[in-house]
């Protein structure tokens, strides 16, 4: 039986992964929405054959098209899926525990996300990667407005509780596609930190590579993932050091730019 809960899901061009998404909560949610901002391959044409309502609206940033999807969701309560992630079997049972004499009083719930490396169908052992709320009322919580860094955002005094069982992120196809991917999104993310100090971005330069890969590698326990493991998080740490590079690459860019403003107004 399904119960009175939206799934909204924003997506661009992930005919190979969405499929899987979907079907995952078929028989959970009472609704089940996919905001599209123009895929070129059959995302949109699975969506609506498993069900889900599929809108159409131009990318506007993380933070904007999730409250756009918030906005097309007809019950109160909601879970957000990315395109590639799966609610397992465990987490759709213990949302119907939490579901089953009538809807609980309005709070946020985190849902533990584990990523699932390329081939794989589950998780490293013992994988520690993300908690964060999916699972929520709007009347007490939203995600904010940022094109970037997307949150749900709870109001003061609500009450935020966590879900054991999780959710699996096939976050990437192959390795290919991670690096692809995480060169886009760094791309993205530039005009929202190109004001950050200089001497801070220079430090970070140095300091990002080991910081990142011993956080991935030991704390969220890639060592477990074996050569998978391995490369996952080098390739993290590579992706975020380079993140700090495109955004001391952009400032210098912007300052050879006012310089030759300058100068043509000065002749």
């Amino acid at each position: 039986m399904s119960l009175p809960i939206s799934v909204f899901i924003i997506a661009q061009n992930e005919e190979r992964r969405i499929g899987d998404a979907i079907r995952s909560v078929c028989d959970l949610a009472g609704e089940i929405v996919v905001v599209d901002s123009g895929s070129t391959d059959r995302t949109v044409d699975i969506a609506g054959e498993l069900g889900a309502v599929v809108h159409q609206h131009a990318w506007t940033g993380f933070g904007p098209q999730k409250r756009y999807a918030e906005d097309k969701c007809r019950h109160d309560w909601l879970l957000n899926l990315d395109a590639d992630e799966v609610v397992t079997p465990d987490l759709a049972d213990e949302i119907r525990t939490l579901f089953s004499d009538q809807p609980p009083e309005p709070a946020a719930y985190t849902l533990r996300i584990l990523n699932v490396y390329p081939g794989d169908e589950k998780p490293r052992p013992f994988a520690n990667d993300y908690n964060v709320v999916r699972l929520y009322n709007r009347n007490v919580a939203r995600y904010r407005d940022h094109p970037v860094f997307d949150r749900v955002e709870v109001q003061e005094g609500v009450p935020v509780r966590t879900l054991r069982a999780p959710a699996f992120h096939h976050t990437i196809i192959d390795w290919y596609h991670m690096v692809d991917k995480a060169n886009r999104f760094t791309s993205h993310q530039l005009d929202s930190m190109t004001g950050r100090a200089r001497w801070k971005l220079k430090l970070r330069l140095v300091t990002e590579f080991p910081v990142n890969f011993i956080r991935n590698y030991v704390f969220r326990r890639h060592m477990f993932g074996g050569q998978k493991g391995f490369i996952f998080a080098l390739n993290t740490a590579f992706l975020r050091t380079m993140r700090i590079a495109k955004i001391l690459e952009r400032q210098e860019q912007m300052e050879r730019e006012t310089l030759q403003r300058r100068t043509g107004k000065e002749r």
